[in-house]
């Protein structure tokens, strides 16, 4: 007979377990790589060779400003979006195929998707003869290669993360507190700024986080998108165990990745509890 206190602790079992052998243990094992050598001796050189190059520091920085302006761009574009389909559309119907455009290509590889904007972005593809069609240029532009064809790829992936997210922040604000800003004499713009906004803030930096986790670790768009012309961190760590076979040094460029978007992501959750605590 299964007690009422054992009970929870036996339904979690399961998830905790998988958590912890797909996850834990291969962090651990990637940790414990990165400070050691092929003889199994502790040692510092791989962070070392990383922190003393710069190299690497150039590449975290392209990584993060491709991360932080798909980010932007993300919440620029997703933002109102998501106002379109809580706020201004009515009719039920639309709105369900509004989500679904949104939601279907998710269910897409993000190769084939990538693949897709390579036919799009080339010197002959849709893009380049929109452009010349309606006459912006008289030439076709370089976008595959360049950040912007890496920033294009990663922002179609990504913002449907961020209008998932805001719409529900949006979605569970209880008007009455933007009825009560308006019956006090304050304008839309105000009643957006100091009302709307803080409420649906934590959602906004939610998605703002999902964005730019997702972003600072994307291989397959940079690498198809880039050709090989421009390198983020993650294209290194797959050359250090996929080309290279230096496996303590590619847990080493892992773990400095994954501590830097940490923090980031540690201080943009700061900025979201504050706006949470703050409405």
């Amino acid at each position: 007979m299964i007690s009422a206190r054992t009970a929870p602790a036996l339904l979690l079992f399961a998830p905790l377990a998988f958590f912890a052998a797909f996850f834990l243990v291969p962090m651990a094992v990637v940790a414990i790589s990165s400070i050691t050598t092929d003889g199994g001796a502790l040692t510092a050189l791989h962070y070392t060779r990383i922190l003393l190059d710069q190299y690497h520091w150039d590449v975290l920085w392209v990584t993060f400003r491709i991360a932080l302006v798909t980010t932007a761009i993300c919440m620029l574009i997703g933002f109102p979006l998501a106002w379109y389909l809580v706020r201004i559309v009515r009719w039920r119907a639309w709105r369900r195929v509004c989500v679904i455009l949104i939601i279907v290509p998710l269910f897409t590889s993000n190769i084939v998707r990538s693949f897709g904007w390579m036919v799009l972005l080339g010197r002959t593809g849709l893009v380049n003869q929109g452009l010349m069609g309606i006459g912006l240029t008289d030439r076709p532009m370089r976008f595959l290669g360049t950040e912007t064809g890496i920033l294009i790829g990663l922002v179609y992936i990504l913002v449907p993360f961020v209008v998932l997210a805001v719409g529900n922040a949006l979605a569970t604000i209880d008007r009455g507190y933007e009825d009560a800003s308006a019956d006090l004499g304050v304008g839309p713009a105000r009643t957006f700024w100091f009302v709307t906004l803080p409420l649906c803030l934590p959602g906004a930096v939610s998605g703002a986080i999902m964005v730019f986790a997702l972003a600072v670790s994307a291989y397959v768009t940079p690498a198809l998108l880039s050709g090989g012309q421009i390198t983020v961190f993650s294209m290194l760590i797959f050359q250090q165990y996929s080309s290279v076979f230096d496996f303590h040094y590619g847990a080493a460029l892992s773990v400095t990745l994954l501590v830097l978007t940490l923090v980031l992501v540690g201080i943009a959750g700061r900025i979201g509890e504050s706006g949470r605590r703050a409405a």
